[in-house]
């Protein structure tokens, strides 16, 4: 028998009480928090060094769109007192060198397996444990399984024609060269305007002798206004992070945002014009949260969006350029918004020129160039700020096999299917960090990451203490929490837009609601009484295999654990 506090599953043959995927922001802190309760960890990151999406995004421009006294750890007042952010909106240089300093001030590194990757995770039914393969040639048997790949990780370049021809220099931001890339004297085109190349363009104006812009669908981006923190700022975060921290923690982004409660359609243009102004200067983010029903009724949000499309036009001097740059076809907020450092006005350079795929559709890459309707335009080097394959992407290019052996792909293949976006049916003791249907990356990461790790933390230790060996969602608690993701979804703004929150970015991929809207907070709420509730929704057993046919439904208060015994 597992005596409560010892290592999980000694008895059955386990090198491992949990293998975890990844040493990011999840990555990491999941390590800490398991080796805290005594549990045997290794965690695998196929990347030379932690970090995670922070450690591949090294393009120029690159920088966090939540402010850095939120966008660090919380459960740790020392890790707050003994780091001191430099910058509002810190770059992905000071990022990085944080998270490094977290693995070094926690001594997570002897715990982590650095550039090996998981190749495949085997589930074996009669022992309840999982076999985990690297490209180390190594296998490693856990009883639990736990994904921090990354919500926003999985590269993804178009398959456009041609592009195998490409006679000169590619590049994609998620895998930006460590050295950097010479661009004095070349011809730059740069295919894509979300957030990574609403960053990157800037900079490659600044280096390229000519840079062509491929705009399909123009982004709503508010500039970030970025700037040195003062010693007063960081003091009193300090001062007040416990408090603050807590509010965090059940506020609907995870950011404690500066909300007024006031209605943008109960004023005229006369009282709300200072208002948005003032919210433009502030910058950032920040402008969402101006007025309450901008994000949840359409005439309300069209005055905001008119706003910010009044003031690209303001910006960009050549009104057609301005006009192709002019978000029109969805509400602003419905896609990920966009945060600049003269994005706009970069536009105005006279060897800047944009290109309109909805006016001149791409028809090929070719070996010196891109040619659509409207002629051709020669580069010589190509950077394909085309995004990821967000939220599933990650998860689905690993070989994860659960219950006979189908795998997590196949599982998916006409649509991602959740517990909570921390578990799947058909895969027993798999939990997933920030996983697709949580509010992942709604909210700030952070915040997401530590409610996650400390919500699966707390169930391996449960399961330990009560000698069980086995966890599984139900497929009914799937159907049902889907079901609750949708509803989430009707309360906003977001299912006006073609955006990665719905899948829309990838070709062939489903068009499901990746992500939970409802916000932080109440998620938070529904996770803890759940398991308050004996983990209602799951099947856990002590034995392999004794999966109760009654047990586990997510309306009913029947305690799995007793129904194994």
């Amino acid at each position: 028998m597992t005596r409560p506090g010892a290592p999980l599953g000694g008895e059955q043959g386990a090198d491992r009480d949990v293998i975890v995927v990844g040493a990011g922001i999840g990555g990491l802190y999941a390590v800490h928090a398991l080796r805290e309760h005594g549990l045997r960890v290794t965690a695998y990151e196929a990347g030379p060094d932690v970090g995670g999406t922070w450690y591949w995004n090294r393009y120029p421009g690159a920088r966090c769109d939540v402010e850095s006294l939120d966008y660090q750890y919380s459960f740790s007042q020392d890790l707050v007192d003994e780091w001191t952010w430099s910058e509002r909106y810190a770059t992905q240089p000071e990022i990085l060198s944080y998270i490094n300093w977290v693995a070094q001030r926690l001594d997570l590194r002897r715990n982590i397996e650095l550039n090996t990757q998981v190749l495949q995770a085997v589930y074996d039914e009669d022992t309840a444990l999982w076999s985990v393969s690297t490209d180390a040639g190594e296998t490693v048997r856990s009883r639990f399984l736990v994904t921090a790949a990354g919500s926003i990780s999985a590269t993804m370049v178009p398959d456009f024609p041609g592009i195998e021809d490409f006679a000169g220099e590619q590049y994609h931001p998620g895998k930006w060269p460590a050295v950097g890339v010479q661009l004095a004297g070349k011809r730059v085109g740069v295919i894509g305007v979300g957030s990574s190349g609403v960053q990157l363009i800037p900079e490659l104006a600044d280096a390229a002798e000519e840079l062509i812009v491929f705009q399909r669908t123009p982004a709503y981006s508010i500039p970030a206004r970025n700037r040195a923190l003062g010693a007063d700022e960081i003091e009193r975060a300090r001062r007040d992070h416990r408090r603050d921290a807590e509010q965090a923690r059940w506020s609907h982004s995870g950011i404690n945002l500066p909300i007024t409660g006031q209605r943008i359609l109960d004023e005229d243009d006369a009282q709300r014009l200072p208002t948005l102004e003032k919210a433009w200067k502030l910058g950032g983010n920040l402008f969402l949260s101006a007025y309450i029903d901008t994000g949840v009724d359409l005439a309300a949000n069209d005055i905001l969006a008119d706003f910010v499309r009044d003031k690209i036009n303001s910006i960009v001097r050549n009104p057609v350029t301005a006009e192709r740059l002019t978000p029109r076809s969805y509400p602003i907020g419905a896609k990920r918004i966009v945060t600049d450092t003269d994005f706009f006005a970069t536009f105005n350079r006279d060897h800047v020129r944009l290109v309109s795929l909805r006016e001149e559709p791409l028809q090929r890459i070719e070996a010196e160039g891109i040619r659509t309707e409207g002629g051709f335009y020669p580069v010589d080097v190509l950077v394909f700020a085309t995004g990821y394959d967000n939220l599933t992407g990650s998860l689905t290019r690993m070989d994860i096999r659960g219950r006979g052996g189908i795998g997590l792909r196949e599982s998916w293949a006409d649509g991602a299917h959740t517990y909570l976006g921390l578990a799947v049916a058909g895969f027993p003791n798999l939990f997933t960090i920030t996983g697709p249907q949580s509010p992942s990356v709604l909210v700030n990461m952070f915040q997401a990451v530590e409610q996650h790790v400390d919500w699966i933390v707390s169930a391996i230790v449960t399961m330990r203490d009560r000698e069980l060996i086995e966890i599984e969602a139900t497929p009914e608690a799937e159907q049902q929490w889907s079901s609750q993701v949708d509803e989430a979804l009707q309360y906003t703004l977001y299912g006006h837009a073609d955006s990665w929150y719905r899948g829309a970015n990838v070709a062939g991929k489903r068009r499901q609601t990746l992500v939970y809207c409802g916000g932080l907070g109440t998620y938070r709420g529904i996770c803890e009484d759940i398991a308050a509730d004996g983990y209602r929704g799951f099947r856990l057993s002590a034995q392999p295999g004794l999966v109760p046919e009654s047990a586990g439904t997510v309306g009913g208060t029947h305690r799995t654990e007793e129904a194994t015994r």
